[in-house]
């Protein structure tokens, strides 16, 4: 993340911006403290720190102060005053699913996942995207994690039998557990078998682009071309491929750069932005616009079915 951080400040070429890194120790205290050294020190914009408890403990000095934050949580209860949450978040994903379900022709749409936090911020973002669409209310199936995932699959498979079935059907988990949820669905004779999508969390898993029962699903990801030129961009300089979560920090550090060689804490609120994995876009009121391309599944590899919108427009 810190290696993600320094990049965008050194592809701004802008030597008075000055980067402060402070350690906030994992913990909620820790955060907070970092917060107060940051501001004393005068930092006017803070970047990080990465998890909600973190988040919520450094917020205060940062509102304190009308410091603002670029958080890199994906919690959107977080955002607001003052606090830009830069993770992809369960609305994000649920509506350019929604999106890329609609203009496929695809009406009504489920939801299979685990019954976790982002299990339900997924589905009660997906109600109401399918709501302000005048579409039909989604059928949402939340699963015990760690429960039998083919079982949950076969269980699905009879309530959506009895109700009428999908046309599209999302399944909020990745890995071995999305696979046998949607095995599960094909012994239980599902038909005919909704068009399937996945979330982010698909991304970068080579392994369930090989599983035969996926062949055409779609999920929402980076863009891959500007992804991949983060991360070659990254290798160049550290000698290494970035994790998956550094493009968050390099977003957020490249705003609050442009932020600060602008004159000051005013982040360029409303302007599209080309980010590690796509466009972005700074709103009022802690809201992070984000592009999520509609990646798929054929002959085994990932292709490109719909680009990243810029945050916004049609599709977004």
């Amino acid at each position: 993340m810190l290696n993600a951080a320094q990049l965008a400040l050194f592809e701004q070429t802008d030597p008075a911006v000055e980067f402060l890194p402070r350690d906030t120790r994992s913990s909620a205290a820790g955060a907070a403290e970092a917060a107060r050294a940051a501001i004393s020190d005068g930092a006017t914009v803070l970047v990080g720190p990465l998890t909600l408890g973190e988040t919520a403990a450094a917020a205060g000095p940062a509102q304190a102060a009308s410091v603002p934050m670029l958080s890199f949580t994906s919690d959107e209860g977080q955002a607001g005053n003052g606090v830009w949450v830069m993770g992809v978040t369960p609305a994000q994903v649920a509506r350019r699913l929604a999106s890329a379900a609609i203009s496929g022709g695809q009406r009504r749409i489920g939801l299979l996942g685990a019954d976790d936090e982002f299990g339900r911020r997924l589905g009660a973002a997906l109600r109401s995207i399918l709501a302000e669409a005048g579409l039909p209310t989604p059928v949402v199936m939340l699963t015990r994690p760690g429960s039998d995932a083919a079982q949950n699959g076969r269980d699905f498979a009879a309530r959506l039998a009895a109700e009428g079935g999908v046309d599209a059907l999302i399944l909020s988990q990745a890995g071995t557990v999305a696979r046998q949820a949607v095995q599960g669905l094909v012994a239980a004779g599902l038909t005919p078998m909704p068009r399937l999508f996945g979330t982010h969390l698909w991304a970068g898993d080579g392994q369930i682009a090989q599983e035969s029962v996926l062949a055409g699903a779609g999920f929402a990801g980076p863009d891959p071309a500007t992804r991949n030129s983060f991360e070659n961009r990254f290798q160049e300089n550290f000698g290494e491929r970035p994790a998956r979560l550094a493009g968050t920090a390099y977003d957020a550090a490249a705003l609050a750069a442009r932020a600060a060689r602008e004159g000051g804490r005013a982040l360029p609120i409303g302007t599209a932005f080309q980010g590690a994995d796509g466009p972005i876009r700074l709103m009022a009121g802690g809201v992070l616009g984000r592009g999520l391309a509609i990646l798929e599944f054929q002959n085994g590899q990932i292709v490109l079915r719909e680009a990243a919108p810029i945050p916004g427009g049609p599709g977004s």
